[in-house]
């Protein structure tokens, strides 16, 4: 289903008497709830309802706010780490090395001590050095290189 036909159900449904709007097509489902005026005001909140296989759709909020999300957006439950987690202070890119054929700042097994650079983020084209801030043994990199943090994202295990 494409994003103007979404965009017109989300319209009449908001504009309507009816409150929820299911529809099944050969490429998904769709579910459009619409909160009550009451509810939005106390919780400005979307109302999530199942769709498995459709796109994420968040109409503006308002009086008839509607929201279309697909069921496989429930967040899993993320494995609990033993030792001092380092998390990444930015959002950015997370680099292992300062340039693709150097050796990386730290490996699984190295002993760092604290205020030693361990990974590089970049931030708006600037490269900046994650310092370790504590000091003991790396024992699990979190992130890949390469790949895209966010603030309070967890990077490193010291133990």
């Amino acid at each position: 289903m494409d994003l103007r036909k979404l965009k017109t159900l989300i319209d009449l449904v908001s504009e309507s008497n009816i409150s929820e709007l299911e529809i099944t097509e050969a490429d998904g489902k769709v579910r459009i709830v619409k909160a009550d005026p009451a509810a939005a005001a106390v919780a400005a909140q979307p109302v999530y309802a199942p769709a498995p296989a459709a796109p994420v759709v968040l109409a503006a909020a308002g009086p008839a706010a509607a929201a279309v999300v697909p069921a496989a957006a429930a967040p899993a439950a993320a494995p609990v780490e033993t030792g001092h987690v380092v998390k990444s202070p930015m959002v950015g890119t997370f680099y292992r090395a300062s340039s693709p054929n150097a050796k990386p700042f730290a490996e699984v097994g190295q002993a760092v001590k604290e205020g030693e650079a361990i990974c590089i983020i970049e931030a708006m084209k600037i490269m900046n050095e994650i310092e370790a801030d504590k000091s003991g043994t790396i024992t699990k990199v979190l992130c890949e290189n390469g790949q895209a943090v966010e603030f309070g994202q967890p990077l490193f295990v010291i133990e």
